[in-house]
């Protein structure tokens, strides 16, 4: 199955963990074993969420002897921020819509219930029943 760059990034995003760890490396570069210490998970696992954050292009992971460092990939959330960047227009624009609208109503108060209502009697239009059970 192959999937388009933007969606793996996507993905790669969804998980709360992979997250944790991009937001770790924002911090800067970092070794593995260090990215690990704040999960309750074994570096294998680790290791597998960074390599969905690699296959990404999210993060890049070096090697010098045995200190494996990871870093962030900035040039490779560009994608992502573009991809939003339209969404983000459409979304401001209709929220401005949205706002002189409201802005252009009148201020009213709330209708008053009906007389019978207010008097404690059932009103003439009859209330929904509950739908019947199949058994």
């Amino acid at each position: 199955m192959t999937t388009d760059a933007l969606s793996a990034k996507f993905a790669a995003l969804a998980d709360p963990t992979r997250r944790a760890i991009l937001a770790r490396l924002a911090l800067g570069e970092t070794s593995v074993s260090e990215l690990a210490q704040p999960f309750s998970m074994s570096l294998p696992a680790i290791s597998k969420h960074l390599k969905v954050l690699e296959r990404a292009g999210l993060i890049a992971r070096g090697r010098a002897a045995q200190y494996r460092p990871c870093r962030l990939e900035p040039s490779a959330f560009q994608e992502v921020d573009a991809w939003l960047e339209h969404y983000r227009h459409f979304w401001s624009a209709s929220l401005d819509r949205l706002g002189k609208y409201l802005s252009a109503m009148p201020d009213e108060e709330p209708a008053a219930p009906p007389a019978a209502e207010r008097e404690g009697r059932p009103s003439a239009h009859p209330r929904r029943r509950p739908p019947r059970k199949v058994k």
